[in-house]
Order: C-alpha cells, then structure tokens, then sequence
C-alpha cells in the first residue's frame, strides 16, 4: 500500500487493524498479510473522513525545526490560532488533533529561516524526505566574500562533504551579495559547508520554495495550511 502511494505504512497498519482494507474484495484484518503484484487493493471510504493535515511555516530564526533542545522551542510552538496567516485561503480550522503527530518533513539550522513543513501525512513526508526524493528546494543565501568563476562552477557541481560527492546544484548571483541555490539533496548544513569550501560566510539563509510551494508573502513566525490543490 505504501509503494503504491496509497497511505504511510504506519497508516496501512491502522486501516488494516480497524478492517478497511480489502484485497480482491476480502477484508484483510491482519497485519503483515502478503498481497500479489496484481491483486487490487481497495480502502474503505471511512479512510477518507481521517483528514491528514499539512501546514507551511515561515520559520524564524532562534526555533529548531524538530524537537526542542538547548532550551530552543521547537517550530510546532508556532502553530497557534494567534499565529494562523490571516490570508490563508483554506477553510480549515485549527483543532487540537491537528497537531498529534505533526511532524517536519526536512528541516531548517536553527539559524536559517524560511519555508518549513509540517505534516501528518506520511506521503508527503516521504515525497520530500524520502530516499529517491527528487524535490527541488531554493534558497536565498547572503554571503560575504569573493567568488571566482572556477568556485562558481565548484558550487554547481564538484565539492564533496564528508568525503562523498553532491550532486549537480543550481547557483547563480542574485545580487552582489547575495546567492541563489537550488538542491535535490539536504545533507546537514549542507549550503554553509559548500560556501566555506570556497571562501564565502554565509550571513543570511532563507529557503522560499519546495518543489512548486513557495514560500511568497507568508510573514516570519506565521502559518498556514496547504492547500486542496497545492502539491510539491
């Protein structure tokens, strides 16, 4: 069920446990049973009325963006009926069972500020965070330093971290000062480390786009929720 995108395998669990789960037209009621390549596998429509949530943080720096640590708060402490974006388009209202389970779907250093998202839904996590996850994330970096031509190229593609290669990355100057990057990959740190390998600081990090979510005139500290027709 979980390869073919239909739930999180913690959610296979539950509908099977709860029997709404049928394979050919059987209910399967235990867990762990075996399904052919072919079979078709069909969920009962009370699945449907268990409604995931995904909600966007614009995250500001000084929150990190799992659990808390170092006396730091966590990104969840954000999400609070004071804090909803005033904006958001969706109808949905928060409600305490929104935030069991919340969970980040990669993260942010709790120095760098930006798109962060928050899911119950174990699709999406594994969309973008998932081993063969392709999803592109772009960020805004402000650097101090120069950049020869030879470095810029480095930055695209060349540098290792830990002793393995990155992949391709997409950078480009957006101003004097400040840097475009786009990664398929999210190593720890991963954008400071490549800079400090060709002498830049970087001073300021955002990230404002996941896959096609953008981060656009969300405020710092405020979210909202995802929407129907929104997807990574």
């Amino acid at each position: 069920m979980s390869e073919r995108g239909m739930c999180s395998r913690r959610e296979a669990d539950e509908y099977i446990s709860r029997g709404w789960v049928y394979v050919d037209g059987q209910r399967v009621q235990e867990l762990g049973t075996r399904a052919a390549p072919t079979a078709r596998i069909t969920l009962d429509k009370r699945t449907a009325a268990i409604h995931k949530v995904t909600i966007l943080v614009n995250k500001p720096m000084g929150y990190v963006s799992g659990q808390a640590e170092s006396g730091y708060r966590p990104a969840i402490a954000l999400v609070t009926p004071g804090n909803h974006y005033a904006q958001d388009s969706s109808k949905t209202r928060l409600v305490r069972q929104h935030l069991k389970g919340l969970a980040p779907a990669g993260r942010l250093d709790i120095d760098s500020t930006g798109l962060l998202v928050l899911t119950q839904d174990g699709r999406i996590a594994k969309r973008l965070i998932g081993r063969d996850s392709a999803i592109e994330k772009e960020y805004l970096v402000r650097v101090q330093g120069n950049l020869s031509d030879k470095d810029m190229r480095l930055l695209n593609h060349g540098l290792k971290l830990d002793g393995k290669p990155l992949e391709p990355a997409k950078v480009s100057w957006l101003n004097e000062d400040q840097l475009r990057f786009v990664l398929r990959e999210g190593r720890k740190r991963q954008i400071r480390r490549m800079c400090e390998q060709v002498g830049l600081k970087v001073t300021g990090l955002k990230r404002v786009r996941i896959g096609s979510v953008k981060l656009g005139k969300l405020p710092a500290g405020q979210w909202r929720y995802l929407g129907e027709r929104e997807t990574f």
